[in-house]
């Protein structure tokens, strides 16, 4: 693994590029899906299910049965971590809530902003090689506070037709209003389109693989909002000689394991910090189960030496990661000066893991470098702001001219008129 010191900023955005397929190859697939499942409905994603997951299914939708019945298989021990969890993501979420914001600008003008929640989402789980059920938290958890009618979710079934009984049980646990088992592309395109089996939703929420990712932003073509571009999974731990070498060597290893498209970087201002997490990943790396994936993923990795905070911070900023761990002495500093991050750790006892978990904040979270514009998702994520106005006789007295002058200046007469009446009126009373 070779350290890399002091690169130049000219070459950060080779240095921190993803590893990531080529948008073309993605493209012509996810649009090709897409096309089929509009013309062709629950065939289409039927077709592509079995084609993908191997899974040949009657129905694709999940029975009341099926969900209480995986409950039961849910040992006792995990319920209470993930009630501890639920409890945690609905504290810092409903403390998010905001009441109606009024204001009175000018006499007799009254202007406020409500929120309203969306109606219709769909919510989408990743199985595969890590049924992600702590997904469901972050995602139904906030969308129920918000008010969200309904809840749609969907995820991909293994080869016998089943979902994971912990996903089924936090669907339930959360007040999920149907389950679907199709992931995938396909499931994207069902939340968009609309199939007699899957709802059409006005806005879909939840990570998934570069496929999926795509087929998210596709889906605003037609209409349907999304959260975020959120992809492969990454992590940039910033650390120095505070920090402790198999701490960071284990956060690396639990961004790696994700996926192999995962990419985790350590930036320090220590040659000899990065020399020992690098002994400590490969001690834990073998010890993983997953050992393979977090393998592949480490290839993608960066150990990067930085001589200057100021630049190392610089060079945070520029990749703009989801995940940033900090474990710095002056962490005041580079917590003061984070502009672009998904969610923030700081110091020796933060895992990410806590985040991924039950500390209460959300993981869904930007991924390749939509940190700089995008936000995590949060409350606000499952509402919309409507904003109201209520203008009296002396109100429009006081504003109308102004309204006309800059009407007229633009050249919309009609504009002008719709004032010009009613002063006229108001005058003559």
């Amino acid at each position: 693994m070779k350290i890399i010191t002091n690169p130049k900023q000219e070459d950060w955005s080779t240095l921190l590029q993803r590893p990531t397929r080529t948008l073309e190859t993605i493209e012509e697939t996810v649009i090709q899906i897409f096309d089929d499942v509009a013309r062709n409905g629950d065939k289409a994603v039927s077709k592509y299910t079995e084609l993908f997951d191997g899974a040949k299914m009657a129905s694709p939708l999940v029975s009341s049965d099926e969900i209480n019945d995986a409950a039961t298989r849910v040992p006792e021990a995990l319920k209470v971590a993930i009630q501890l969890a639920k409890t945690n993501i609905e504290t810092f979420h409903a403390a998010q809530l905001t009441k109606r914001v009024a204001v009175t600008p000018m006499p007799g003008v009254a202007c406020w902003q409500e929120k309203r929640p969306i109606q219709k989402i769909g919510l989408y789980i990743p199985g595969g090689t890590a049924p992600l059920f702590s997904t469901v938290l972050m995602l139904a958890v906030p969308a129920k506070i918000a008010g969200c009618k309904d809840i749609v979710l969907c995820t991909p079934p293994n080869r016998e037709g089943l979902v994971a009984d912990e996903i089924l049980y936090a669907a339930k646990l959360c007040g999920v209003t149907k389950v679907i088992k199709v992931g995938g592309i396909q499931a994207i395109a069902g939340l968009t389109f609309g199939t007699s089996f899957i709802p059409k939703v006005y806005k879909i929420f939840g990570p998934g693989n570069q496929y999926v990712t795509v087929a998210k932003q596709l889906a605003t073509k037609y209409g349907v909002s999304i959260d975020m571009p959120a992809g492969p999974s990454e992590l940039l731990v910033l650390a120095d000689d505070t920090a402790n070498a198999s701490y960071v060597a284990s956060d690396l290893l639990s961004q790696a394991e994700h996926g192999t498209d995962s990419q985790v970087i350590l930036v320090s201002t220590s040659e000899k910090l990065i020399s020992e997490v690098i002994q400590e990943l490969q001690a834990q790396l073998n010890e993983l189960p997953r050992k393979d994936i977090a393998q592949m993923a480490i290839k993608n990795s960066k150990f990067i030496l930085m001589d200057s905070e100021t630049m190392a911070m610089q060079l945070v900023n520029d990749y703009a990661p989801e995940h940033l761990i900090i474990c710095m002495k002056n962490d005041s500093f580079f917590v003061d000066n984070i502009e672009n991050a998904g969610s923030v750790f700081i110091g020796n006892y933060t895992p990410e893991s806590a985040g991924d978990y039950a500390s209460g904040t959300n993981h869904t979270l930007p991924t390749n470098g939509f940190s700089k514009a995008y936000s995590g998702v949060n409350l606000d994520s499952f509402t919309k702001s409507i904003t109201f106005q209520k203008i009296s006789k002396s109100g429009l007295l006081n504003i109308g001219n102004a309204i006309e002058l800059m009407a007229e200046a633009e050249g919309l007469q009609a504009h002008k008129n719709a004032v010009s009446l009613r002063l006229k009126d108001i005058q003559n009373t």
